[in-house]
């Protein structure tokens, strides 16, 4: 591979990273402002036009406010979980099929799930290094929440790669040409968002951030940077999990506007949800990860693999 090429990649991953990163901020103003009208009032309006440079404003005031930390914690771990968490959640984006000069890869799925399984350890470890017994519990919680939706997302996935027999992104597209895989793996690809919505810790499933009852869980301890590095990673994740169903249900890849559209709107249900649902109970979580989707999702991959069979 000549210089220039690897030049390019490079260039071209901190293009997407600012990207990304610009989606964040505006994702954030638009959950504010969606869930302001859903409780009957306006959300974010005095700075600019509608409000819409608040992001940028929430930006400065975090990263310039004082950075505070417990006297017993155990600082260095305390300090870099939240910059590997949000590392880890813009290093996933890096294998978005782009037709050039990215880095698509035939193992990307396995690469996604293996990001998505270092997450826990940044959770983990933030609540642990804070030596607080509340955040402590929040990421114990979060913890066994987010490694037993990883499960079902890997089953879930699981039919779909079995219908494309490729690990790959780009296959997606090409299998999806005619039909939607959301056709015809319609209770899987439902069981998928309510298992995005777990994996992300977003309502109904936000137990590790109960504020009612757990003061906020794993990142109570935190303040300014360490605080909005964590908020930036669970938005970035988000939004790469509402590209990754658009991906895998509707349609793959494709640098259309439909394509953004179809992404903007898993997002806005992300917040829908929010807005609309209470929070679930605990123990039923669980239940809901192990006694219904794992049985679910394992019958239909025998399905899918039957038919696969079939078809061949």
């Amino acid at each position: 591979m000549m210089l220039k090429d690897i030049y390019m990649i490079f260039l071209g991953s901190l293009i997407l990273i600012i990207g990304v990163l610009i989606g964040v901020a505006f994702l954030t103003l638009l959950e504010r402002k969606i869930l302001g009208y859903i409780q009957i009032r306006k959300g974010p309006n005095k700075l600019g036009i509608m409000g819409v440079m608040q992001p940028f404003s929430d930006a400065i005031k975090l990263f310039t406010k004082e950075q505070i930390y417990p006297n017993f914690s155990n600082y260095i771990m305390y300090y870099f979980s939240p910059v590997l968490s949000f590392i880890l959640s813009l290093l996933v984006w890096m294998v978005i099929p782009y037709y050039f000069n990215l880095i698509s890869f035939n193992l990307g799925i396995l690469f996604i799930l293996c990001c998505m399984s270092m997450g826990v350890y940044t959770v983990m470890v933030a609540g642990w290094s804070s030596n607080s017994n509340y955040a402590l519990l929040g990421g114990l919680r979060a913890v066994a929440q987010t490694i037993s939706y990883e499960v079902s997302l890997a089953m879930i996935l699981l039919s779909s790669i079995v219908m494309v027999m490729d690990y790959n992104l780009v296959s997606f597209m090409i299998y999806q040409n005619l039909i939607w895989f959301i056709v015809l793996m319609f209770p899987l690809s439902l069981c998928w968002i309510s298992s995005m919505l777990a994996e992300t810790n977003r309502t109904p499933f936000d137990f590790a951030e109960g504020e009612s009852e757990l003061v906020s869980g794993f990142n109570v301890e935190y303040s300014s940077g360490g605080f909005a590095l964590i908020f930036l990673s669970e938005y970035s994740s988000i939004l790469f999990m509402s590209l990754l169903f658009v991906l895998i249900y509707l349609g793959g890849f494709n640098l259309s506007i439909f394509f953004f559209f179809k992404m903007t709107f898993i997002s806005f249900l992300f917040i829908w949800v929010r807005g609309t649902l209470p929070r679930y109970r605990y123990d039923k979580l669980m239940y809901l990860a192990w006694k219904s989707y794992l049985p679910i999702s394992m019958n239909f991959l025998l399905f899918f693999l039957g038919l696969k069979i079939f078809l061949i």
